[in-house]
C-alpha cells in the first residue's frame, strides 16, 4: 500500500503555526474586515485636497492605519489558505481578502498621483508648514522619484482596478501546482509504491538508488508534461502583464519597470546574468566533479543533486535542527539568538508537510503580528539549512518592526534574502568549525557546494530564462511550450556544459518554478546570497563592527533605499566583486573537497 501523506489534524499541534494568535476565529476576523471597509471610504473626502498640509498629514495617517490592519486580515487567510490548499472554506476568505486588498488599493491610489501634482516645491511648502510631515519626508521623496512613470488619478485608479486580474495567473498556478495536479505513486529504495509529492520529490532526487531518481525525475515531469500547452499560456499571460504595466508607466522595458520603484538601476540584473556566465567554467568543474566522484559514465539531470558523499548521510530530526540552527548563529550575539529562540519556541513554524500544504518553505507576516515559517521539514541536512534560511528572514522582520514604524517597517525585496543567507553561511561555517570526521566533513562541503550551485548558478539560469522569456514577448514573439522548453533547454546545456546529459524531460522544469509569477524575483537569491557571503566572512573573521553594522542593516527596515543599507553593512552590489567572492569560496570548497578524496 502506497504512503499517503498525513492529513492536517493529523499533524502534532507543537509542529503548527499560532495563526490564532492573529485572530481566534473568524468572526474575529470580519470584524476587521468590516472595519477595513470603513476605512476604505473615509479616503473619499481627501480626494484633491492634499494641497492642504493637515489634510496631507491626516489621509497619510488614515492609510497607515488601513495597512497595518489589511496586512493582518491578508496574512490570516494567506496562512490558512497554504496549511491546507483543499480547504475550501480557507480559499473563499482568501479570495474575499483578496478583493478587498484590491478595494483599498483603488482606494487609496490618488495619493500618489495627487502628491506628484503638487510638485517638489509645494511638498518642501507643506513639510515646512507641519512640521509632523517630516516623518513622511523619506516616503514623499521617493514618490517625487517615481513622478516619469506616474500617471493620472484616472489612469492609477483603472490600473489598480487591473491588479486583481493581473494576479490571475498566478492564482491559477497556485491552485493547479498545491491543489489539483496529481503526480503518479513511484517505487521506493525499497520497492514500496510511494505516493510523489513536491515536499518528497527533491529527497528522491538525491536518493542513493539511482533508478528512484530517474523514476521520480520522469514521473514529475511526464506530469507537467500533460499540462505543457496550458501553463505556457497561463505563465504568457503574466508575461504579457508585465510588459503592459511597464508600457503604460512608460518605462523601456519590464525589467525596468520592475526593479525602478525599488531604486535599483537594471545594470545590476544584467551584472548578475554577465558575471556568472563569465564564470560558469567553475560549475562545470563541479558538474564534472560530480561525475567523475559518482563514478557515472553520464550525469544526468536526475543525478544533479546526488550527493556525492554516497554512502554517509545526516538525518536530523527537527529537535535537533533547532539546536545546531540556534548553536550556528551564536556569533550574531546574544540579542539575535534571544529572538530565534522566541521563534522557535513560540508557534513561528508550521514545521511537516501535510495533505494539501503548500509545497515549499517561506517566511511571511505582518505588522503586528508573528513573522510566521511554512516549512516542509523532511530531517535531513537540507531542511535543517531551510531553517536556518527562514528564520533569517523572519528575524529580519522582527527587529525592523520592533524598530521602524509600520510606514518604514517593510524591508526591501532586494535586502530580503541577506539575513537569510548570512544565517545560512554562519550555519555552515558552525558545521565545519564542530566536525573532523572526514566523511562528514565531506558530506557538508558537498551541502555547501550545492548550496551555491542552487543559489547562485542555478538562480542566475532562472534569472537569465526570466529575461530571455520577457525579451520574446517584447520583440513580439508569440510564448509557446516549445518556444520555453527550448529555451529551458538551451539554457541547461550552456551551464552544465559538456559533461552533463540534459534529457529531455527537464525541458518541463520552468513549469514547476512558483517563483516565475512573482517576475524578476529570483535574481536577488544570487545579490542576496553574495551579499551574504562578504557579510559573514566579515563577521567570520571579528571584523570590527561587522556584527553591529549588519544587526543595524536589519533594524533599518525600509528607513532607505536597500542598495543603501547594504553599502552601511559594508556592501556594495553596483559591482560584481561580492559575487566573484562567492564563485571564490565555490572553488575553494571543490579544492578541499578534492584534498579529501585523495
Amino acid at each position: 500500500m502506497a504512503k499517503s501523506l498525513p492529513l492536517r489534524n493529523e499533524i502534532d499541534r507543537k509542529y503548527k503555526w499560532k495563526v490564532e494568535d492573529i485572530y481566534e476565529n473568524w468572526s474575529k476576523w470580519q470584524t476587521d474586515y468590516d472595519d477595513v471597509k470603513k476605512k476604505i471610504e473615509r479616503f473619499e473626502k481627501y480626494k484633491g485636497k492634499l494641497n492642504d498640509e493637515k489634510a496631507l498629514l491626516e489621509c497619510l495617517y488614515l492609510r497607515d492605519e488601513l495597512g497595518e490592519k489589511l496586512g493582518k486580515l491578508f496574512t490570516f487567510t494567506s496562512l490558512k489558505r497554504d496549511e491546507d490548499t483543499s480547504n475550501s472554506t480557507h480559499q473563499t476568505y482568501y479570495q474575499k481578502g483578496e478583493t478587498l486588498y484590491s478595494q483599498a488599493m483603488t482606494a487609496i491610489s490618488f495619493i500618489v498621483p495627487e502628491i506628484l501634482s503638487l510638485g517638489k516645491s509645494k511638498i518642501e511648502k507643506l513639510l515646512e508648514q507641519e512640521p509632523k510631515l517630516q516623518f513622511y519626508s523619506f516616503y514623499l521623496e521617493n514618490i517625487l522619484r517615481l513622478e516619469p512613470h506616474t500617471l493620472s488619478m484616472e489612469e492609477e485608479k483603472l490600473l489598480s482596478l487591473s491588479q486583481e486580474l493581473n494576479n490571475g495567473p498566478a492564482s491559477v498556478f497556485g491552485m493547479f501546482n498545491n491543489a489539483d495536479i496529481k503526480f503518479p505513486t513511484i517505487n521506493d529504495e525499497n520497492g514500496q509504491k510511494v505516493e510523489l509529492s513536491h515536499g518528497r520529490y527533491v529527497k528522491f532526487l538525491m536518493s542513493k538508488d539511482r533508478r528512484v531518481r530517474q523514476e521520480a525525475f520522469e514521473a514529475m515531469y511526464s506530469t507537467y508534461d500533460k499540462f505543457k500547452n496550458t501553463l505556457a499560456a497561463n505563465y504568457g499571460t503574466r508575461i504579457k502583464g508585465d510588459i503592459f504595466y511597464a508600457k503604460a508607466r512608460k518605462y523601456n522595458n519590464s525589467l525596468e519597470a520592475e526593479l525602478y520603484p525599488d531604486n535599483i538601476p537594471t545594470e545590476v540584473y544584467y551584472n548578475v546574468v554577465d558575471t556568472i556566465n563569465k564564470h560558469l567554467k567553475s560549475l562545470h568543474r563541479y558538474v564534472a566533479l560530480k561525475k567523475k566522484m559518482l563514478k557515472l559514465e553520464k550525469l544526468h539531470m536526475y543525478d544533479v543533486y546526488t550527493p556525492l558523499a554516497s554512502n554517509f548521510s545526516m538525518e536530523i530530526p527537527y529537535e535537533e535542527a533547532k539546536k545546531i540552527v540556534l548553536k550556528g548563529c551564536e556569533k550574531l550575539g546574544e540579542e539575535y539568538i534571544g529572538i530565534m529562540d522566541k521563534g522557535l519556541e513560540e508557534g513561528w513554524i508550521d514545521v511537516y508537510e501535510n495533505k494539501g500544504k503548500r509545497s515549499g518553505a517561506y517566511s511571511s507576516g505582518s505588522y503586528g503580528t508573528k513573522p510566521y515559517i511554512l516549512l516542509n521539514y523532511d530531517d535531513t541536512l537540507n531542511s535543517t539549512f531551510t531553517l536556518a534560511h527562514e528564520l533569517g528572514h523572519s528575524i529580519h522582520s522582527y527587529l525592523s518592526q520592533k524598530n521602524q514604524p509600520f510606514t518604514y517597517s517593510r524591508y526591501n525585496i532586494f535586502a530580503a534574502e541577506v539575513a537569510s543567507t548570512v544565517n545560512e553561511a554562519l550555519l555552515n561555517d558552525y558545521l565545519m568549525e564542530t566536525t573532523t570526521d572526514k566523511e562528514k566533513r565531506f558530506y557538508i562541503i558537498n551541502q555547501y557546494l550545492e548550496a551555491i550551485r542552487g543559489t547562485v548558478f542555478r538562480q542566475a539560469m532562472f534569472a537569465e530564462f526570466e529575461l530571455k522569456a520577457h525579451e520574446l514577448v517584447e520583440e513580439g514573439n508569440p510564448i509557446t511550450a516549445d518556444a520555453l522548453q527550448n529555451l529551458w533547454i538551451n539554457l541547461n546545456e550552456k551551464y552544465f556544459g559538456h559533461d552533463a546529459v540534459i534529457d529531455e524531460p527537464i525541458s518541463m522544469e520552468w513549469a514547476r518554478i512558483p517563483h516565475f509569477y512573482r517576475s524578476y524575483y529570483v535574481f536577488k537569491y544570487v545579490t542576496g546570497f553574495s551579499a551574504a557571503t562578504s557579510i559573514a566572512e566579515d563577521i567570520l573573521s571579528n571584523k570590527p563592527q561587522a556584527k553591529e553594522n549588519y544587526l543595524a542593516f536589519l533594524k533599518g527596515g525600509g528607513s532607505d533605499y536597500a542598495m543603501n543599507l547594504l553599502k552601511k553593512a559594508g556592501v556594495d552590489m553596483t559591482k560584481p566583486d561580492p559575487i566573484e567572492k562567492t564563485i571564490a569560496v565555490f572553488d575553494r570548497l571543490m579544492d578541499e573537497l578534492e584534498e579529501l578524496m585523495s
